[in-house]
């Protein structure tokens, strides 16, 4: 199996560098059997990097040691989930993966536009199979999965101790569905210029293909956000770690992206802009990969140091150098067919909206790679922490709150005076209601105060456009008012769901909120003792110790009880790893709706006295809602409507040369 999945990546090379000759040279020539034979060529590669994936996997599963990843990232004594995970929990397994990951969408998007936008897909395919062309030579010739050692262990030194958490088996497929899945837009954005069909063709095209990893993306990044509260022991879910800005940076684009793309759909403006934030999303998910994988920065979530730097900084460079000089060169074709008439208006809106999500992305760049660069010109590394981030980051986030919800309040071209005091008062009044609740609450902090009524304000004004969609779809089709509403979702999912999404972004800043509130204790017991916190009490009971094959476990039994009543138990605890030598921390958390009560077992005597730390973190709950209503929000934005459907027909209808008689009903 190792030779045939070794020989699979030698034959996928061939089939990467196949499919995109033919698909450019069948583009240039108009010759439709060179081009179909492109799409073949990927669906090849694709077919070829499945037998590569499967051929590793068996080496994982049957412990065959004599492959070096299989030795370097498994051992007998892991369990079946985690032996699977090792796939993508080294480097070059991760990085077979990631290519696996990417053909796949390539795959998908060909055999879902047979005789849909054929001006297109053959640039498409070049931009896919080159992404594809250049992984499968890393694999080969920088980070091969199936070298082999000159002997075969006994057994392997097992899975990085920080990655056996259930959560680690779907949180990077998640990101990399995300990171990877960025390459399809970008490739449709890249056909555009190629093909100079540069109107709101490929923005239609590339939407859904923008959402699907938009949402991976997200979810991926809250999900870490679980696994880092879970799993590091720290008391929080997000530490600004150069990794996880690694993963945001694309994020912040595409949702620029995402807002910017309706002002060229409507207005026809914002088309450099658009095609640019297409080429520099998926630039920074190939930046991303170069920072966790060259080893020059340092993070427990980064790869060791290797040798790949040179080939992802190459690729990058060629990259951007290729698709800013193809923009620039069709830069006579793009000009804008409106401009701007009136700062108020959602045009407006949704501009000021993509400077500051720029502005945001900026400031989590330059904080990553300071440290890099003061390195590089002063010889002192400078380490740029979360406070940095922090104090840049927050007013940049409230102000994008504020936005969130005033966008919708303004009309498209412009806003009379008479309008904006009309759509304003509600959410102003909401606004105000929020803050006056929180300050009779005891909430003193500025940013939290302001954070709560903004949060007031977006609830306010997104509530408005329901009930107003609501109440004339009452008027104008006799439903009722629940009917209303649930017509506004399922006729109209790409608006009506995105205020979905802002309603999860609406929970996330309330869990965020939370932060400012947290309470932090130390404390040392003996079993019998007890102690205070807040209104929790926490009993000490005993200490226990167990062992198996992997590792040694050292957990701690505590009673938790509010004012009289019994809470539960809770069981902190640390792991030792024998084959890497390495502890874990495993914390114990009581939740309930209002806050986490956050227990870590610190270290113990031989006494059996032990030291604990506990955070109390209000509202941390509101960050996981946040992220499943992101989820199930992004799910019916992209959900396929009856309109959808009949442009799909009339599309196979042109390309097979039917007459189109229902266009003027669309």
């Amino acid at each position: 199996m190792v030779e045939i999945g070794y020989f699979s990546l030698c034959l996928a090379l061939v089939a990467a560098g196949y499919a995109l000759v033919a698909s450019l040279v069948g583009a240039r020539r108009q010759h439709l059997g060179l081009v179909r034979s492109g799409e073949r060529g990927m669906l090849a590669l694709t077919g070829l990097l499945t037998v590569a994936v499967a051929a590793l996997w068996h080496a994982l599963l049957t412990h065959d040691f004599e492959v070096q990843y299989v030795a370097e990232n498994s051992n007998r004594a892991m369990p079946t989930l985690y032996t699977v995970a090792a796939l993508w929990g080294g480097q070059n397994g991760s990085l077979l993966f990631w290519n696996w990951l990417l053909c796949i969408y390539g795959a998908v998007v060909i055999l879902c536009n047979r005789h849909r936008y054929r001006l297109l897909m053959p640039y498409v395919v070049v931009g896919m199979a080159g992404s594809g062309l250049f992984f499968t030579f890393l694999n080969l010739f920088g980070a091969d999965p199936f070298t082999r050692l000159p002997f075969a262990p006994a057994d392997g030194r097992g899975l990085n101790p920080l990655l056996q958490h259930p959560v680690m088996a779907i949180h990077p497929p998640l990101l990399y569905l995300g990171m990877v899945g960025m390459a399809v837009p970008f490739s449709f954005a890249l056909a555009a210029l190629w093909s100079r069909q540069l109107d709101t063709t490929w923005l239609r095209a590339a939407r859904r293909w923008l959402l699907i990893p938009w949402t991976f993306l997200g979810a991926g990044l809250l999900l870490g956000g679980r696994w880092a509260y879970e799993e590091l022991g720290w008391g929080g879910y997000w530490g600004w770690d150069p990794v996880e800005n690694a993963s945001l940076m694309p994020w912040l684009a595409a949702t620029a992206l995402l807002h910017s793309a309706m002002i060229q759909e409507r207005k026809g403006m914002l088309k450099v802009w658009n095609l640019a934030l297409a080429v520099i999303t998926y630039g920074l998910c190939i930046f991303g990969t170069f920072m966790t994988r060259s080893g020059i920065i340092d993070s427990v979530h980064a790869f060791a140091k290797s040798n790949i730097g040179p080939f992802f900084s190459t690729f990058l460079v060629v990259l951007l150098l290729f698709s800013f000089g193809l923009l620039w060169s069709r830069r006579k074709d793009l000009k804008a067919e409106n401009r701007l008439e009136s700062f108020a208006s959602r045009e407006t809106a949704f501009l000021l909206n993509n400077w500051i999500l720029l502005g945001m992305l900026f400031a989590v760049l330059w904080g990553t790679v300071f440290p890099l660069l003061s390195e590089t010109f002063t010889g002192e590394k400078i380490t740029v922490g979360p406070p940095f981030f922090n104090q840049v980051n927050i007013p940049i986030g409230l102000v994008l709150l504020f936005l969130t919800g005033a966008g919708p309040l303004f009309a498209w071209r412009r806003t009379s005076a008479a309008s904006l005091r009309h759509n304003f008062s509600v959410p102003l009044l909401a606004a105000a209601g929020t803050g006056l609740g929180v300050l009779i609450l005891g909430v003193r902090d500025g940013y939290a105060l302001m954070s709560l009524s903004l949060c007031g304000f977006v609830g306010g004004s997104i509530s408005m456009e329901f009930h107003r969609g609501a109440r004339a779809r009452q008027r104008n089709a006799g439903e009722s008012y629940l009917q209303g509403l649930y017509g506004l979702l399922s006729k109209n999912r790409r608006r009506y769901g995105g205020y979905v999404v802002h309603v999860a972004m609406i929970v996330l800043f309330v869990g965020f909120t939370g932060k400012a509130f947290t309470v932090e204790q130390e404390f040392v017991l003996a079993p019998g003792e007890s102690i205070s916190v807040e209104d929790y009490t926490v009993r000490y009971e005993a200490l226990a110790e167990s062992e198996d094959a992997n590792k040694t476990v050292v957990a701690a039994a505590l009673s938790l009880f509010q004012g009289d009543t019994f809470l539960g138990t809770l069981l902190p605890a640390w792991h030792h790893y024998r084959s890497f030598d390495q502890r874990t921390t495993e914390v114990s958390v009581y939740s309930s709706l209002r806050e986490d009560f956050y227990l870590i077992l610190v270290g113990n005597s031989e006494d059996d006295s032990a030291k604990f730390q506990v955070y109390i973190n209000p509202l941390v709950n509101a960050v996981w809602l946040g992220g499943l209503l992101f989820v199930l929000g992004s799910l019916w934005t992209m959900w396929p409507t009856e309109r959808d459907r009949r442009l799909a027909a009339l599309d196979r209808r042109t390309v097979q040369g039917l007459p189109v008689s229902e266009s003027a009903s669309l």
